[in-house]
């Protein structure tokens, strides 16, 4: 995937772009959802909440720091599925405490970009067999550039529920 055809992200983000991209996914998913009269609404059965997509890229940016370590340290690794579906339902995403997401999605991001920002030319060309939406191999600056679509894409999401 080098564009998203739904939202428009093209994934050229430089490797120093990449951790202050995800460094400000937490300040505006805060404003995106202080505009949101009911998080935990689903305008739609197969449609999740503002609240679910929080949860969602809070989980997705703890995951991919999973990936990142995993790819680190292992020659080709295959990354698991992250079941974000079933994830949406074990985890419970509707009934969590808006403030507490939002402050883990922070650390999340923080914690990701850091280690984003210490990756070199060859570690940022490591691959690692990425599950979605085929399995295939992809760079971990490609994992940054996808990290940071997901938080965009899903900051849409919220927005075009309340926008």
């Amino acid at each position: 995937m080098d564009q998203c055809v739904e939202c428009g992200f093209g994934y050229t983000a430089r490797a120093d772009e990449v951790p202050p991209r995800l460094r400000g996914l937490a300040g505006r998913f805060t404003e995106a959802l202080a505009g949101v009269p009911d998080l935990r609404r689903r305008p739609a059965p197969e449609v999740w909440s503002a609240l679910e997509y929080t949860c969602h890229v809070r989980d997705v940016l703890r995951v991919q720091r999973e990936r990142l370590d995993l790819a680190l340290r292992t020659d080709v690794p295959e990354f698991a599925p992250m079941g974000r579906d079933e994830l949406a339902v074990t985890a419970a995403y509707n009934r969590q405490e808006p403030a507490a997401v939002l402050d883990a999605l922070g650390a999340a991001a923080e914690v990701l970009a850091t280690a984003f920002a210490a990756l070199g030319p060859a570690e940022l060309a490591r691959t690692g067999l990425y599950p979605w939406p085929h399995p295939v191999a992809r760079t971990l600056l490609w994992l940054g550039q996808h990290t940071v679509h997901e938080g965009e894409h899903h900051l849409m999401d919220v927005r075009r529920q309340w926008g």
